[in-house]
């Protein structure tokens, strides 16, 4: 249900060098029927007007002050430091309860910072960026927040003209719209974090969600394609699950084998550090994705691939970097903090490495398996299966050990009435 409320929208930008566009945004926002906060992360200059959280209080919220950035001499690590109170007074003015979403705007520097405040809101909190830089390749993928809106800067480089209020306003708009719209997150029932790639690729999810939801819980599936990989952790070091089935792993592949298709180093640490209960299988971890638009990495040229569509590849796994991807599996699994399990499917680990298909490699297979085998230390459980990730088998083997768990007390019981998991 929308809100009834006046949205309140942090409003971030430097003051000095942006005011107009600042007071155009905030005009926007108030005829929108919303309510602005500024902040200013201006460094040099002063702002012609006040805003309500001036350059000098978020200095001070990273423990110095404006005339100490100022002696820096280098504006990246001055503007480095800035983030860092920005990030500090976006989680507090969200913690209590004085704002409802974030717009900010800038080009590169203003960028930079904007992208760690966005990252301190959690999801399900609005958040836009207004960028001459939006969606460029100058932006890692692990610097974007999963559910940022970012919208181009046209001919907003210095000073308004047309094209540069149709974009403010458009911006404007759109972070009306989504906070007062916005459903975030109720976890009306305990979640299970499921992470699968597409479902023909890997299907388990089919058989999965629809017994965990018969057992009372709530399930979320995320494609790891990237940005998937990348809340999946966010809402998992939040402590958003209370366990996770984590069986596509390919995003840690893509990251060790150097494609631009992944979530960042800290994939499979989230739940570890957190402490939640993880059964995990290495599924689609014998391939590398990349823009199908675009060549392979060098390491894996000339390797068998496969097009799933115009926008993404695969190429096959060396031997070697199959088995680099099962020690850093192994490695990152025995730090967990919780329970831990890995389901080991030995008959394989994707649809498209079934006998037949374009990635089959038998002899890579049992490399990894065995890699994996070698690896996989205590704490971690090992439970090897003779199935394919994909078979009936896989899915059942796993609801088997959750159901194991929730009787031992390690993962929290579902609530739906009159309904039990199987002991």
């Amino acid at each position: 249900m929308a809100s009834v409320k006046t949205p309140c929208i942090l409003l971030i930008g430097t003051a000095d060098t942006k005011s107009d566009e600042l007071l155009f945004l905030r005009r926007c926002l108030e005829d929108g029927g919303g309510a602005a906060l500024v902040m200013d992360v201006g460094i040099l200059g002063k702002a012609p007007f006040e805003p309500e959280i001036t350059n000098a209080a978020v200095a001070a919220a990273a423990g110095v002050t404006l005339a100490q950035l100022a002696d820096i001499g280098d504006e990246n690590a001055a503007m480095s430091l800035m983030a860092q109170g920005a990030v500090s007074l976006v989680s507090t003015l969200y913690t209590e309860g004085r704002i409802d979403g974030m717009l900010a705007l800038g080009g590169t520097m203003g960028t930079d910072l904007a992208l760690d405040a966005a990252s301190a809101l959690p999801v399900g909190v609005p958040k836009v960026v207004v960028s001459t830089i939006a969606y460029s390749h100058l932006v890692p993928p692990e610097r974007i927040p999963a559910d940022l809106i970012m919208l181009l800067w046209s001919g907003g480089l210095y000073g308004l003209n047309s094209l540069c209020r149709s974009s403010l306003a458009q911006a404007a708009g759109a972070i009306l719209g989504a906070c007062r719209l916005a459903q975030p997150p109720c976890f009306e029932r305990p979640l299970v974090g499921i992470t699968s790639l597409g479902s023909s690729v890997l299907s388990y999810m089919k058989r999965l969600k629809p017994a965990l939801e018969a057992r009372g819980y709530e399930v979320a599936v995320f494609h790891t394609t990237g940005m998937g990989g990348r809340v999946f952790e966010s809402l998992a070091e939040r402590g958003c699950f209370v366990a996770v089935f984590d069986f596509s792993l390919q995003e840690l592949a893509n990251h060790i084998g150097g494609s631009c298709v992944t979530a960042g180093a800290s994939r499979l640490t989230g739940a570890g550090r957190a402490g939640i209960p993880q059964i995990v299988a290495p599924g689609a971890t014998d391939m590398v994705d990349y823009p199908a638009w675009a060549a392979p990495p060098a390491r894996l040229a000339g390797f068998p691939s496969h097009a799933h569509n115009r926008l993404i590849a695969s190429s096959l796994c060396d031997h070697g970097l199959r088995c680099e991807i099962a020690r850093e599996i192994a490695d990152r699994l025995a730090a967990a903090s919780g329970p831990c399990c890995l389901l080991l499917p030995q008959r394989g680990i994707e649809e498209w490495d079934r006998p037949g298909q374009a990635l089959h490699d038998a002899a890579g297979l049992a490399a990894f398996v065995a890699a994996l085998r070698g690896g996989v230390r205590a704490p971690t459980e090992l439970v090897e299966i003779d199935a394919h990730i994909n078979d009936a088998a896989f899915s059942d083997a796993a609801l088997a050990l959750f159901d194991r768990w929730v009787a031992a007390g390690r993962i929290v019981p579902g609530i739906a009435a009159g309904i039990t998991a199987s002991a």
